[in-house]
């Protein structure tokens, strides 16, 4: 869920796929804007429910679209009907903020629910203004405490993390998927992501209801402190699989952490963006080129960066070769 203003880099976790306007061209007609017409769908929604909307901002383009509808202030969030885990996520919000988990929560005006209109799928959420600074790394690892210790508090039928590694696994097992990706690299990736499934599971450490993709993209900075958004991804495994996508000063300040698992679990991540990154029709912006580079750091070994850093470190190098080309 992206309540607030767009995030950067918020897709490189998890799978781009093809972009709003592709996914919907087989079903209205091409020549029209296919953002328009989800937007329309979201704003007809809210009208329908007494919330005034005139204009809908896009802040968020990928597998769904997010938007900012004024002036009522609401988050929409739009998908096609039957490409969505819509009402999944708004009855696990719903479970998690009565136990005082640090949420970004459901539009309190409306119904909360999925509101079907013209083949998309639309949920409301609240809008929250970001806070000047953002979270804190203290304050990041303490919202994501209380959210753990909310999480062991909520009974739901959850995926283990093991099914994120294996939707990465399929990639790299068909070449029809991942064309680019060579046979050295495709034979690589495919064991460094069995040994490391078999070495995090070997540990048998406890596990319990997880976020799955914690990192920056899905926080939001408020005045009433971070905020946790888009449960697309939660499933059951130990919470160093959440840590790993997170900043390292994030971890540095989280209780308890085993460090051994954690970088296991870093690697892990790695192994698993850098198969999407390879995946036909990723959208992420200079994919291949994370791709490439997240096979680099596979072989270099470790120590493990997060992939904040890995971010951080190719958008440096991005600015300095565009520098050096203006020069």
């Amino acid at each position: 869920m992206e309540c607030g203003t767009p995030r950067r880099g918020a897709g490189l976790v998890g799978r781009a796929g093809n972009d709003w306007r592709s996914r919907v061209a087989s079903c209205h007609d091409a020549d029209v804007d296919r953002s328009d017409i989800a937007r329309a769908a979201a704003i007809s929604v809210a009208a329908a429910l007494g919330l005034p909307a005139d204009d809908a901002i896009v802040l968020h383009n990928s597998n769904k679209l997010a938007l900012r509808l004024t002036p009522c202030d609401v988050l929409a969030r739009v998908a096609l009907v039957g490409e969505e885990v819509a009402q999944l996520e708004v009855d696990l919000v719903q479970r998690l903020a009565d136990t005082g988990c640090p949420v970004g929560a459901l539009e309190p005006r409306v119904v909360p629910r999925v509101y079907r209109v013209d083949g998309f799928a639309v949920t409301l959420w609240s809008y929250y203004e970001p806070a000047a600074g953002g979270a804190s790394p203290v304050g990041y690892a303490r919202a994501l405490e209380r959210l753990h210790a909310g999480m062991r508090m909520v009974e739901v039928d959850s995926p283990r993390f093991t099914a994120r590694i294996m939707e990465a696994e399929k990639v790299i097992a068909h070449p029809d998927r991942s064309p680019a990706l060579t046979e050295v690299d495709r034979r690589f990736l495919s064991g460094r992501l069995a040994n490391l499934r078999q070495a995090v599971e070997s540990r048998g450490v406890a596990e319990q209801l997880l976020h799955g993709e914690p990192h920056p993209g899905n926080v939001l900075s408020t005045k009433s402190g971070p905020l946790f958004i888009d449960w697309e991804t939660y499933c059951r495994g130990p919470v160093e699989f959440d840590l790993a996508h997170v900043p390292k000063a994030v971890c540095d300040y989280y209780s308890g952490v085993n460090q051994g698992l954690l970088d296991e679990c870093r690697e892990l991540v790695l192994a698993m963006v850098a198969a999407w990154r390879w995946e036909l029709g990723d959208q992420f912006p200079n994919g291949k080129r994370f791709g490439q580079e997240f096979l680099r750091l596979l072989r270099q070994g470790p120590p493990w960066p997060t992939l904040e850093t890995v971010t951080s470190e190719l958008e440096v190098a991005d600015e300095h070769s565009m520098r050096d080309h203006l020069t």
